[in-house]
């Protein structure tokens, strides 16, 4: 019944019109062609408090972002390379946070992970507390790809990216006023110290930025991409700017493997969202992939096991979206909404942002 209760709450609840059908969801891709999942985040995300504007200015972020990944592999590309050309994507865009649109530490300042995992080799690459380097992704494949770790940190990460030619900034890059605004309104609201307005940034505007979407949509906010090429291999990513106003360099999920990112073509690949001490507990996207290597199921109802069971016992909030090689593509979330799409080769994007879409 938990199972049933969670698949109408997330998974579209939509009241249809008498004698309309629903739109079918695409939740398998034929062998030989690639398909692609992704999500920009999950929170509390609700219609009512979003205006048309704002809405369709995500749509529009996720549909270039999956079209990015799309045309990466309609050359025939790997889905290791169309993971990283999806997200850079959303790195790049000041909506989501990742990248450009990146939350605030409690101390003012913006600090990014990202990981990524090649379902074929189960190589990875995971990177935390990033400052400096334009896209995380990219620093996350090349600590793949171009050193013999796994995960990198802090300054030192940023360091290998320069050395290997990745794009520096200054931090002041990050910053974007809206979420500036978010980190200060929570830390009012707490009664914590606002920190000094970031050196380098433009000044304050004469009046506070309209609200223009629910304050904690993107508190616990990532995005993540799982693609299929058409070799029939798997391959996830994740990126974020991790919890709003985090302390003593904490670090969520994302970047930690088997957590927040996993990806084996004996199983699954998966990206997850939401608060990341619960994904870590529960080791979230690699529970959901032992789910179907070792027990049999269906990537759908290992998804609910987890995200509709286990991490919503344990009270925590998040969702996922996950792909099998075999073609099987599946999201859950337990949030009021989560930014998600999702595409096949040859078919058209399907996406969703609120709980009452399919």
């Amino acid at each position: 019944m938990r199972k049933r209760i969670f698949l109408t709450l997330c998974l579209g609840a939509v009241p249809l019109a008498a004698g309309q059908q629903p739109a079918p969801l695409v939740t398998e891709a034929p062998a030989g062609k690639w398909a692609i999942v992704l999500h920009g985040g999950a929170g509390v995300i609700e219609r009512s408090s979003m205006t048309p504007e704002r809405d369709a200015a995500y749509r529009a972020g996720l549909d270039r972002a999956i079209h990015a990944a799309a045309k990466v592999l309609g050359a025939n590309g790997s889905a290791v390379d169309a993971v990283e050309a999806g997200l850079r994507v959303l790195e790049d865009d000041p909506l989501f946070n990742a990248g450009k649109g990146a939350v605030f530490t409690a101390e003012g300042k913006n600090e990014l992970d990202a990981a990524i995992m090649d379902g074929k080799t189960l190589d990875a690459g995971a990177v935390a507390g990033v400052t400096r380097t334009k896209n995380p992704i990219s620093l996350a494949k090349a600590v793949m790809e171009k050193s013999p770790h796994v995960m990198l940190i802090g300054a030192g990460a940023d360091q290998f990216a320069a050395s290997v030619g990745l794009e520096q900034v200054n931090p002041s890059y990050f910053f974007t006023e809206a979420r500036w605004e978010s980190l200060v309104r929570q830390l009012k609201k707490e009664g914590r110290p606002i920190p000094p307005r970031p050196v380098g940034v433009p000044p304050a505007p004469g009046k506070p930025i309209a609200q223009l979407e629910t304050p904690d949509a993107h508190k616990w906010g990532t995005t993540g991409i799982v693609v299929r090429d058409r070799a029939g291999n798997i391959a996830a990513g994740t990126t974020t700017g991790g919890t709003q106003a985090k302390r003593f360099g904490r670090v969520g999920d994302s970047p930690i493997i088997g957590a927040g990112t996993y990806a084996s073509n004996q199983s699954c690949g998966v990206s997850a969202t939401g608060t990341g001490e619960y994904f870590i507990r529960l080791t979230v996207a690699r529970t959901i992939c032992a789910l179907v290597q070792y027990k049999g199921l269906r990537l759908q109802d290992a998804v609910d096991e987890v995200i509709g069971g286990e991490l919503t016992a344990m009270k925590g909030d998040g969702g996922v979206i996950a792909m099998t090689p075999d073609g099987q593509i599946a999201w859950g979330f337990n949030t009021t909404g989560m930014f998600r799409a999702r595409l096949v080769e040859g078919g058209t994007v399907q996406m969703g942002i609120y709980k009452d879409e399919p």
